[in-house]
């Protein structure tokens, strides 16, 4: 995106909104910062499902297994009945694996620490060569687990950002990631992925949004339309 008159009041709307959407939602608290490795493994099994299954899951497998040698080593079935509350657990377990048994074979660790001291491109790109870690889990990961200024861009984020009128109607969620990096201040990713993430599940839903209910209505003109014409809650 060229620095265009249009671009800089895209960036120049990013802290309206986010006051608009603090007073509404309340200010956004740091999540705890888990270990590398342990983020990344909770993101994937994140992947297609709620944030309840994906935990339990987490919590279960850290249960049967004393470390993440032992999730290493143990038979693929173990791994996956250990985690099929999150779904996709003939996926994720293998993954998941792959994972360790590369960071043994290469580094001689099972740990992921070193991602703090890498540069933002270096670490994305470590993390993308992972099976099962695209543009979203790479973002999720460093953004949360080693504080880079890095946006995850999931479903709500996606979703409220075209409603918005911050990404194009066909921006797909991986151009997004490119697109609302160019907009959004370093100093305000954090907040502007969990705001809109809030937004979107309390207010902007996918299919019956509560338009009448939203504090950002006069930047979303299919807001305005729905109320218009009747079919907004």
């Amino acid at each position: 995106m060229s620095d265009t008159p249009a671009s800089k009041a895209l960036r120049a709307a990013i802290p309206r909104i986010l006051r608009r959407l603090e007073r509404c939602y309340g200010p956004v608290e740091p999540p705890e910062q888990l270990p590398v490795l342990d983020e990344l493994i909770s993101t994937i099994l994140s992947q297609a499902t709620t944030d309840s299954n994906s935990g339990a899951a987490f919590t279960e497998l850290r249960a049967r297994f004393r470390d993440w040698n032992a999730v290493r080593t143990a038979r693929v079935e173990k791994v996956a009945d250990a985690i099929h509350v999150a779904g996709l657990s003939n996926q994720k377990a293998p993954r998941i694996q792959q994972i360790l048994q590369r960071l043994n074979d290469e580094r001689g660790e099972l740990s992921l620490e070193f991602l703090h001291a890498s540069s933002l491109a270096d670490a994305v790109a470590f993390l993308r060569s992972f099976p099962g870690v695209g543009p979203k889990t790479a973002a999720c990961v460093l953004l949360f687990a080693c504080r880079k200024p890095i946006l995850p861009v999931d479903t709500h984020v996606h979703r409220v950002s075209q409603r918005l009128g911050l990404i194009g109607e066909k921006t797909t969620e991986a151009g997004a990631h490119v697109e609302l990096a160019r907009l959004v201040p370093s100093d305000r990713v954090l907040d502007f992925h969990i705001q809109l993430i809030r937004h979107g599940r309390a207010v902007c839903s996918a299919k019956k949004p509560h338009c009448t209910a939203c504090v950002l209505l006069d930047r979303c003109s299919e807001g305005q339309t729905r109320i218009a014409t009747g079919s907004a809650d």
